[in-house]
C-alpha cells in the first residue's frame, strides 16, 4: 500500500514535467528510432562532449505539482506587506482596467508572441505600439518616438548617449544632471557615463549653464514634486550647443505643458502609471521621444506605416535603430529588447480612458494633492515647494514620529532626505485616504474636513501649477483614443488586434537562438497576485520579505544550475546582462591594478549585442575567425590571445555556438584566455542546451547572462519584457550591480546600478521560480535532453531535403540547426525572405532568418513541441521545397509563383481578379493540415522600400567590427 501511494505521489510530482515536455514517450521512441539510437542517453553521449558533462546532478530539489507550487508560493507572497504607497519617485499605485488585465496581461495571445520581425502576422501588436508612440508624441510635444525602452533610468542613460553623438559641443565630455532628478536615474546614468569615460556633474538645475557640457538632464516635475518652468534652463543648455533632456511624469503631462513645447530635445519617462502594476520595480515600459533631426540616433525600435503588395496600409518596424546594428563599433547603446507587453498595456489604458478620461484622472490626482496641501498649510505644516502636480515634500522637525505613525497604519512615505518626507498621491488615492493622511501627519482630532477643504479649493482655484505651464493644447485626438470607452468596445478592439497576430497559442515558433517554449499557465498566475504586483521597489525591506525569500531561492537555484557562485537579478534584458557582466570584469581588472586590460575577443559567430555591449564597456574588439565547420579557429584564437596578452580583458563566446554546435574545444578556449590573464564571458542565449547536462561554471567561464525569457520560461511578450540576470564566479561577485536606494547584499557599496530598480523586473521572477520548482532537478535535465532530441530529429528529417550548414560530433546538432537555402536561391531566384513569408500561409512564424549566416534559416523547436507539431513544420518546409523546384523546372516563373506572392490574405485569395499560375485554394491551403487550423495573415507582403525612407537594418555580421 505504501509503495503504491509513493508511486502515485511520484506520478503526480512528474505531471508538470510531462505537460511541459511536448513529445509523448511513444513519440520520443519514434524520433530515437529515426535517429538510430536506442535511448535518449545514447543521443546525449553522441552529442555533448564527455569532458563538459556534469559529474553530479542538479540539486534544486524534486519537482512539485502545480497545486503544491502555487500553494507554497502564495504562503511566501503573503509575507509581503502591501502598504499604501505614497513613495512616488517614478513608481505609483495604479488601477489596471480589468478588461486589460484579463485580455492582455493574462492572455497568451498577447504575451507569447515574438518580436514583430514578420510584420504581416504581427499587425495587432504593431498597431498597439503605434498607439503607444502616438500617445508619447502627443504628450511630449516632440517629433519622433520609439516603441518603448526598458525603464526610465536606462532611458535617461540612452538620452545621454544620444546627446553625446548629436551635440555640436564636440569638445565637451561632461553631462549635467540636476540634483532633483530621481536618485536611481542619477545612479544608472552615472554608471553608464563611467563606462563611456564621460564626466558627470550633479548640481542645482540652474547651474547647468556654468559648465562645459554636451547635454543635461532635468526632471519635470522634480523628484520632490516641484513644478518648475524649465524653458530658460533648456535654452541655456542649448546656447552651449548641448542637448537638453527632460525626464517627465507621464500622468502630469495631461495637465502640464509638453516639454517639447518648452524646447526640450529629448523627453523620456516611465509609462508605468498608465495601468501597469508597480511590481516591486518592473517590468515597465519607458517612453522616449526626440526631434526628427536626431532620428538616426534614436535607440530602440520605431513602428511606421507602410503599404502592402495590394496597396493596403500596413505596419512594420520602420527603423530598427538598435545601435549595435547601425553604429557598429561606434555604438552608444546595446538596446535589443523593448518592453512591448507593458507598452501595449499603457497604450490600451490610454485608448480605454481616452483623452478626457485621462485628463479627469490627472485632475483628480492633482486636486487631492491640493486638498492635502491646503489642509496641512492651514495647520502650520511647512511645505518645501509652492508648486506641485501630485507630490508634496514636507519640511518637518518630527519626521521620525510622523513616519512611525504612517508605518503603524500601513502607509509608506518617501524619506530620502534629512528633515523631509514626501507624499505622492495617485490614481488609487481616495478621500478616505486624505483623511487618514491628515490623521497621520497632524494626529487625531485635527478637525479638518476633506469635503470642506475641497470646496474651498474649488472656490478659490489652484495656483499649484504655474499658469505658464498649464497645458492648453489638445492631445490624443486620433480616433483610436476616442472610440473604445465601453468595455464591450474595448474588449472587441483588443480581440481584433489579437486576432491579427500569430503567437505560441497558434503554432510552433521555431526561432533559432530565441527559445520560444511553453510559458505554462501555472507559472503566469502569481504575477498578478496583489502581494507581488502592488509593492513599491523602495518600500522598507521588512515589507518585502516574501520577495526576498522568492528571490533568494531563485538565486540559489540559478547558482546551482549555472555552476557559478553568485547571481545578480538586476539586469532587465539580456543585453543589460551582457553590459553588467562586462562591467564586473572591468572592475575586477581595475581592482588588481590592471585597468589597461581592455581588449575583448569575440568570435565571428557571436550574437550582435556582444560587440555593442563590449563597446559600451569601453573595450576594444578583436574578432576571432571561425573555421569552415563554424567552430572557433583555434590557431587564430591562440595567435590573437598572444598578440593582445598584456591587454586582454575577456572573450565573449556563446555555448553551444551560435551555429548550434557543442564545440569540442570550449574548455581549451577558457584555458587559453585564463593563461593570458583574461576572463571568459559566456553568452547565455543557448542555455537551453546546457541546463542539467553541463553548465558555464563547470565548463570554465567566469560570468554569463541568463535569458530568463528564453530558457526559464518568461514569455517574450511580443518583443519584451526580458530578464537578463548574470551569474559570476566568486572573484567577480563583489563587482555586480548595486543600487543607490536599496542596497543589494553581496556587492560592493558604490557599485553603480544598471537598471532603475534593485531587482530589475522583479514582478516576473515568479515565472522562472515556478518553472524551476515544478520541473525540479530531474525535469530541468529532461527538458535539455528533449530539446536536443527534437532538434536532432528535425535536422535529420530536413536534411533529406535541404543542406544543414553546421554539425558537431557524430553529425549531431545541439538544440538548433541552420538550414542553408543559398543553393536553392542560386538555382531558382527564390530567397530566404520568400520562404519566410510562404511559411505564414502554412500557419507558421518563420525561423530566424539570415542569422548568423545570410541566406539561411536557424530553427529551434525547443522541448515543448510535440513530434506532431514538428512533423507539421517539416511537412511545410518540404512542401515549400517542392514549390521552389517548380520554379527551377520552369513550371512556375520567378515572377508568378506562390512564394513571391506570399503571404496570401483572405482579400487576396477572394479578390475578383486572379492571374496567378497557381490555384487560389492552393495559395491558402497548400497542405491538408492547414485547413484544420487556418491562420490568415491580415496584410500581404509589406513594401519595405515604400515604408522606410530611413535605414532599415538587420543584424550585421561581427566581421563588420574589423578594422
Amino acid at each position: 500500500m505504501s509503495n503504491a501511494k509513493s508511486l502515485e505521489e511520484l506520478e503526480q510530482k512528474q505531471d508538470f514535467i510531462r505537460r511541459h515536455i511536448g513529445p509523448s514517450p511513444a513519440q520520443v521512441s519514434d524520433m530515437l528510432s529515426a535517429l538510430e539510437v536506442s535511448s535518449v542517453q545514447e543521443l546525449i553521449d553522441q552529442t555533448v562532449p564527455a569532458s563538459i558533462r556534469l559529474e553530479q546532478p542538479l540539486t534544486v530539489g524534486e519537482s512539485r505539482t502545480e497545486v503544491e507550487t502555487l500553494s507554497y508560493l502564495k504562503s511566501v507572497a503573503s509575507k509581503n506587506k502591501v502598504f499604501k504607497s505614497y513613495i512616488g519617485q517614478g513608481y505609483h499605485p495604479t488601477n489596471v482596467p480589468h478588461v486589460i488585465l484579463r485580455n492582455v496581461l493574462e492572455n497568451p495571445g498577447w504575451y507569447t508572441a515574438y518580436t514583430p520581425y514578420q510584420p504581416e502576422i504581427a499587425q495587432g501588436r504593431l498597431e498597439s505600439l503605434l498607439n503607444f508612440q502616438t500617445m508619447t508624441l502627443d504628450l511630449t510635444g516632440l517629433d519622433l518616438a520609439s516603441a518603448s525602452l526598458l525603464d526610465e533610468s536606462t532611458a535617461a542613460a540612452e538620452a545621454m548617449g544620444l546627446a553625446k553623438r548629436v551635440s555640436k559641443a564636440k569638445k565637451a565630455n561632461a553631462f549635467f544632471i540636476a540634483d532633483d532628478v530621481h536618485t536611481q536615474t542619477i545612479d544608472v546614468v552615472t554608471t553608464r557615463a563611467e563606462q563611456f569615460g564621460f564626466e558627470i556633474i550633479v548640481g542645482k538645475a540652474e547651474d547647468a549653464v556654468n559648465h562645459d557640457i554636451f547635454g543635461a538632464l532635468f526632471q519635470y516635475p522634480t523628484t520632490s514634486g516641484e513644478v518648475v518652468d524649465i524653458t530658460d534652463l533648456i535654452a541655456g543648455v542649448q546656447s552651449k550647443k548641448a542637448i537638453a533632456c527632460v525626464a517627465a511624469d507621464i500622468m502630469s503631462l495631461l495637465l502640464l505643458k509638453a516639454p517639447g513645447k518648452l524646447g526640450a530635445d529629448v523627453v523620456l519617462g516611465s509609462a508605468q502609471r498608465f495601468g501597469v502594476p508597480m511590481g516591486y520595480g518592473g517590468p515597465h515600459a519607458a517612453f522616449f521621444a526626440t526631434r526628427d533631426a536626431y532620428k538616426r540616433s534614436l535607440p530602440g525600435r520605431i513602428i511606421g506605416v507602410s503599404k502592402d503588395r495590394l496597396g493596403n496600409d500596413a505596419l512594420r518596424m520602420a527603423m530598427q535603430t538598435r545601435e549595435q546594428h547601425i553604429r557598429r563599433d561606434k555604438a552608444n547603446s546595446n538596446i535589443c529588447t523593448a518592453q512591448v507587453l507593458l507598452a501595449n498595456m499603457a497604450a490600451f489604458y490610454a485608448v480605454y480612458h481616452g483623452p478626457q478620461g485621462l485628463k479627469t484622472i490627472a485632475q483628480r490626482i492633482h486636486r487631492f494633492a491640493d486638498i492635502l496641501a491646503s489642509g496641512l498649510k492651514a495647520k502650520g505644516i511647512a511645505l518645501k515647494h509652492s508648486t506641485w502636480f501630485d507630490t508634496l515634500t514636507v519640511v518637518s522637525d518630527n519626521k521620525n514620529d510622523v513616519t512611525a505613525r504612517a508605518i503603524a497604519k500601513g502607509v509608506n512615505f518617501a524619506t530620502n532626505h534629512e528633515g523631509e518626507y514626501s507624499i505622492s498621491v495617485s490614481e488609487t488615492t481616495t478621500r478616505a485616504d486624505i483623511t487618514e493622511l491628515f490623521d497621520i501627519i497632524l494626529g487625531e482630532g485635527h478637525g479638518l474636513s476633506v469635503d470642506a477643504i475641497a470646496a474651498d479649493v474649488e472656490a478659490n482655484g489652484s495656483e499649484s501649477i504655474p499658469a505658464s505651464l498649464v497645458r492648453d493644447d489638445e492631445v490624443l485626438t486620433h480616433p483610436n483614443f476616442n472610440s473604445y470607452h465601453s468595455e464591450t468596445d474595448m474588449l472587441r478592439y483588443i480581440k481584433r488586434l489579437e486576432s491579427k497576430d500569430l503567437s505560441l497559442n497558434h503554432s510552433m515558433i521555431s526561432l533559432g537562438s530565441c527559445t520560444m517554449k511553453l510559458n505554462a499557465t501555472a507559472e503566469m498566475i502569481p504575477i498578478t497576485w496583489p502581494e507581488f504586483a502592488n509593492l513599491h521597489p523602495f518600500c522598507p525591506l521588512d515589507q518585502a520579505e516574501g520577495y526576498q525569500i522568492m528571490i533568494g531561492e531563485l538565486h540559489d537555484w540559478l547558482v546551482n544550475i549555472t555552476g557559478y557562485d553568485a547571481v545578480s537579478l538586476q539586469p532587465n534584458s539580456g543585453a543589460q546582462g551582457e553590459y553588467a557582466g562586462l562591467i564586473a570584469i572591468r572592475k575586477y581588472h581595475e581592482s588588481r591594478g590592471d585597468a589597461h586590460r581592455n581588449v575583448c575577443l569575440i568570435p565571428s559567430s557571436a550574437h550582435g549585442t556582444n560587440p555593442a555591449s563590449a563597446q559600451m564597456a569601453s573595450m576594444k574588439i578583436v574578432v576571432v575567425n571561425c573555421d569552415k565547420n563554424g567552430n572557433v579557429d583555434m590557431a587564430d584564437l591562440k595567435a590573437k590571445a598572444e598578440e593582445v596578452s598584456e591587454n586582454l580583458s575577456c572573450i565573449m563566446i556563446t555555448y553551444p555556438s551560435t551555429h548550434g554546435v557543442y564545440e569540442e574545444t570550449i574548455r581549451e578556449i577558457c584555458d587559453i584566455i585564463h593563461e593570458h590573464g583574461g576572463q571568459v564571458y559566456m553568452d547565455g542565449a543557448n542555455m537551453n542546451a546546457q541546463v542539467g547536462v553541463t553548465s558555464p561554471g563547470f565548463i570554465g567561464s567566469d560570468v554569463s547572462h541568463l535569458n530568463l525569457h528564453k530558457t526559464f520560461c518568461i514569455p517574450h511578450g511580443g518583443g519584451g519584457p526580458g530578464v537578463g540576470p548574470i551569474g559570476v564566479k566568486s572573484h567577480l561577485a563583489p563587482f555586480m550591480p548595486n543600487h543607490s536606494v536599496i542596497n543589494v547584499p553581496g556587492t560592493n557599496i558604490g557599485n553603480g546600478a544598471v537598471s532603475a530598480a534593485p531587482y530589475g523586473s522583479a514582478a516576473i521572477l515568479p515565472i522562472s521560480w515556478a518553472y524551476i520548482t515544478m520541473m525540479g532537478s530531474e525535469g530541468l535535465k529532461q527538458a535539455t535532453e528533449m530539446a536536443i532530441v527534437n532538434a536532432n530529429y528535425l535536422t535529420h528529417e530536413l536534411s533529406k531535403h535541404f543542406p544543414i550548414l553546421y554539425r558537431g560530433r557524430n553529425n549531431r546538432v545541439a538544440h538548433e540547426c541552420i538550414v542553408d537555402l543559398r543553393p536553392l536561391k542560386e538555382l531558382s531566384g527564390i530567397t530566404e525572405m520568400d520562404v519566410a513569408k510562404r511559411l505564414q500561409d502554412y500557419g507558421f512564424h518563420s525561423p530566424t532568418m539570415s542569422f548568423p549566416v545570410a541566406g539561411t534559416l536557424m530553427i529551434e523547436p525547443t522541448e515543448s513541441e510535440s513530434k506532431g507539431e514538428i512533423d507539421r513544420f517539416i511537412e511545410a518546409m518540404v512542401s515549400i521545397k517542392g514549390e521552389i523546384e517548380k520554379v527551377i523546372s520552369g513550371e512556375w516563373s520567378i515572377e508568378n509563383n506562390p512564394l513571391v506572392f506570399a503571404p496570401h490574405t483572405q482579400g487576396d485569395v477572394l479578390g475578383n481578379e486572379w492571374d496567378r499560375a497557381y490555384d487560389r485554394f492552393y495559395a491558402a491551403f497548400p497542405v491538408p493540415a492547414v485547413a484544420k487550423n487556418k491562420f490568415w495573415p491580415t496584410v500581404t507582403r509589406i513594401d519595405d522600400v515604400y515604408g522606410d525612407r530611413n535605414l532599415v537594418c538587420s543584424c550585421p555580421a561581427v566581421e563588420t567590427y574589423r578594422d
